[in-house]
């Protein structure tokens, strides 16, 4: 196994989601290489699947994209909050439904050249109407769409954002094109 070895790592900015470090790393061959690490609190995501086995999808502005994308509903970790609460949490914030059936689906890291960013994704059956609960500033529009319509958008290159993604990819596998329903 290589050797590497993290001799500092220096705080470059603080952010409100994310902190940038450079790191000092000494590699297998000796030499000293400085890395971009950049610290992320972590995210959950949920799979929202309807009576009919469509899936509850946001449309959303991303500015580092500049534009619109179609996501499952995700977030940030609140302090001392799971994973599983997290997405429990966001799925009633920003789709205005909640659910008792959530089950965990997969977990991915986004980014592991430059960033920890870890997101668990879960899935929720048996949806119960409540209200949804957007922050301030989040603007955002829910839809529903069939996970054939989803892949199809995937793969036309319409939806682009990993965590829904692969969080389509591996539902279609568990359920099938039709969902659960």
């Amino acid at each position: 196994m290589m050797e590497y070895k993290r001799l500092k790592r220096e705080l470059v900015a603080k952010g409100s989601i994310i902190d940038y470090y450079i790191d000092t790393m000494q590699i297998p061959n000796g030499n000293t290489e400085q890395w971009d690490f950049i610290k992320h609190k972590g995210a959950a995501a949920m799979v929202a699947i309807d009576q009919d086995g469509n899936l509850l999808m946001v449309r959303q502005y991303r500015n580092a994209l500049e534009r619109n994308t179609l996501e499952i509903p995700a977030g940030g970790l609140n302090p001392g909050e799971d994973m599983k609460t997290a997405a429990t949490r966001e799925l009633e914030e920003e789709t205005g439904y909640r659910s008792e059936h959530i089950e965990h689906l997969v977990d991915i890291n986004t980014t592991v050249a430059f960033c920890n960013e870890k997101i668990g994704i879960y899935y929720a059956t048996d949806l119960i109407e409540s209200k949804q609960h957007l922050d301030e500033n989040e603007f955002l529009k829910v839809e529903r769409h069939s996970i054939s319509e989803l892949e199809k958008m995937i793969y036309a290159g319409e939806i682009t954002d990993s965590k829904t993604i692969v969080a389509v990819l591996a539902i279609k596998d568990k359920f099938g094109t039709n969902g659960i329903a």
